[in-house]
């Protein structure tokens, strides 16, 4: 039945083929150079529906913009993207970000990237297009940039697992790319902009790296405080459930207090690259008012380290509600005081606010504890006391490790019994360390400059008690002198009352001459202003009798106080 039959020769399959490819060819040159780009656009948009309807697959567009705003899911699914290259990936794209160490690898343009889930399979692929140019939000949204492309993701796939996708797949992409970018992150320290109240919106914060080294390992610490420590952010990391549970905010509050150089500042960084959390250093002064502070803790990033140094001194903690100062004009908000108040800062702590956001360290230094608010130091908002003490035998032993790479040296053992004697910081042992490359060298000096300080301290403390020793003789004859000088008023005021009382012949007698007289009515009349006041005396009945006599009534009730 089918011998009959007659296939066409292959010249005549590849001519008809080339002929068929030349004439799409040429309408496609006739659409675009004749037909306006919306029709042409609209019947290209009919031929791929046309396509789509006999297919079985479903594609989803990610888009790298949401209006104005930027895409979250495109981000993440951007990052996971490039951790699914496949061999045969032939186009890459590597980009050294600014203030970055690392380059950067990521998958080309209009590649298509075939994945694995739940035993089915995904395509995504990046599509660039070029366009007309436009600005767009810049990373940190404080200002913008122009773009010249426009990029999105498709993900493609099987239609009977849109429910999976939808469901499962995309959550996992979400999860997978926070890992990926923990991995890539470098850390951060945040500091205020100058430039940030120019701006309506924005982000107020600018960032450089935080390259500092300090690490658990490496601090001048007892190990049992380390220890400590680490325990408890390790504890903090694994709660968020617990957080949610008992109705708390995810954050600890922590507060270092100590005398300068103990080590405050490398314990925060030690934190930071334990937990690869960025810091933000908070300057309260900077501030204009409460409201400043609640926009800076909504502006900062989750799993973060937001610092606030020598609390005691950024703003007034006497009392909870302190006046503001009076408005100046807008361009002179520098040369105004602080207007955080303690009633505003503790809100910031642990009011509503605080729950914007989530696994947050909030730490406070401070080198004087007792100048601190009481109602700042209880739990929920200062949750954990660090004491940064001076240095310690066990903490020398790791500066001289960290300096000196040494462990056990003769000189050693004497510097250790002159730590544990005198009060001396580990910042200044690690400048006397600092000053020779020579182990030995280096150790006489420390010995050297502790030697002194002891002996400067034996001497202060010799004048100390001495001037203490001084102090209750010197408080005992000021009281004497007091004494003495009430009871001289005293008399001099009942030996008044008595002339006023006597017999004109014995008023004759007792009164004094004129400069006498002059004298004594000068002394009565300070003594007067001193104990009743001036009105008083001016009140009083011309005739001093009388009015002695008032006062002598009233001494005798309430008792004459002099200074």
């Amino acid at each position: 039945m089918y011998s009959n039959i007659q296939l066409p020769s292959t010249n005549t399959v590849v001519s008809a083929a080339a002929s068929l490819a030349a004439t799409a060819v040429l309408v496609r040159s006739f659409a675009k150079d004749f037909l306006p780009h919306e029709l042409s656009q609209y019947f290209f948009l009919k031929f791929q529906n046309l396509l789509t309807a006999f297919s079985n697959e479903v594609t989803l567009v990610i888009d790298e913009f949401d209006g104005l705003n930027k895409n979250q899911l495109f981000h993440a699914a951007r990052l996971y993207v490039d951790t699914i290259v496949n061999p045969s990936t032939k186009r890459f794209r590597a980009t050294l970000p600014e203030k970055e160490k690392a380059i950067h690898v990521s998958v080309g343009g209009n590649e298509e990237i075939t994945d694995k889930f739940c035993g089915f399979k995904l395509k995504w692929r990046m599509v660039i297009k070029e366009t007309q140019a436009r600005y767009a939000p810049y990373p940190d949204e404080f200002h913008s940039t122009l773009k010249s492309e426009f990029r999105y993701l498709e993900l493609t796939f099987h239609k009977k697992h849109k429910d999976k996708v939808f469901n499962e797949y995309l959550p996992y992409v979400l999860e997978r790319s926070k890992a990926v970018k923990e991995e890539k992150k470098t850390l951060k320290l945040h500091t205020l902009r100058n430039d940030r109240m120019h701006g309506l919106r924005g982000n107020p914060w600018q960032a450089v790296n935080l390259d500092h080294p300090a690490n658990f390992g490496t601090l001048a610490m007892d190990d049992e405080i380390k220890k400590t420590i680490v325990d408890d952010l390790d504890r903090f990391q694994k709660r968020k459930e617990f957080y949610r549970k008992v109705g708390k905010a995810w954050k600890r509050g922590y507060l270092l207090f100590g005398p300068p150089g103990t080590g405050k500042s490398s314990l925060i960084a030690a934190m930071a690259n334990y937990l690869n959390f960025d810091v933000y250093d908070l300057e309260l002064t900077d501030l204009r008012g409460n409201s400043d502070l609640r926009k800076l803790l909504i502006s900062t990033a989750n799993r973060s380290i937001l610092v606030v140094e020598d609390i005691d001194a950024s703003i007034d903690l006497s009392k909870r509600s302190t006046a503001a100062p009076k408005p100046s004009p807008p361009f002179f908000h520098q040369n105004q005081g602080p207007k955080i108040t303690l009633s505003g800062l503790l809100n910031f702590m642990d009011g509503l606010w605080s729950s914007c956001g989530d696994e947050r360290i909030i730490i406070f230094t401070t080198n004087h504890k007792e100048k601190l608010d009481p109602a700042l130091l209880r739990p929920g908002r200062m949750d954990v006391h660090i004491h940064m003490s001076y240095c310690t035998p066990c903490g020398f032993k790791m500066l001289a490790t960290n300096y000196l790479g040494i462990t056990g040296h003769p000189l050693i053992l004497e510097a250790e019994a002159l730590i544990a004697s005198i009060k001396v910081t580990p910042a200044e042992v690690g400048e006397q360390l600092l000053k020779s490359d020579d182990h030995e060298l280096a150790l006489r000096h420390l010995i050297k400059f502790l030697e002194h300080k002891k002996e400067t301290e034996r001497v202060r403390d010799e004048n100390l008690e001495m001037t203490k020793r001084e102090v209750p003789n010197v408080e005992k004859m000021a009281e004497g002198s007091k004494n003495l000088t009430t009871c001289k008023t005293s008399d001099g005021l009942q030996e008044l009352i008595k002339i006023a009382k006597a017999s004109p012949a014995v008023k004759r007698e007792k009164i004094p001459s004129k400069d006498e007289a002059a004298n004594a009515l000068k002394i009565l009349m300070e003594f007067l202003e001193a104990e009743i006041g001036t009105k008083n005396v001016e009140d009083s009945d011309p005739n001093l009798g009388p009015s002695v006599a008032t006062l002598s009534e009233s001494g005798k009730e309430e008792g004459i106080k002099t200074e």
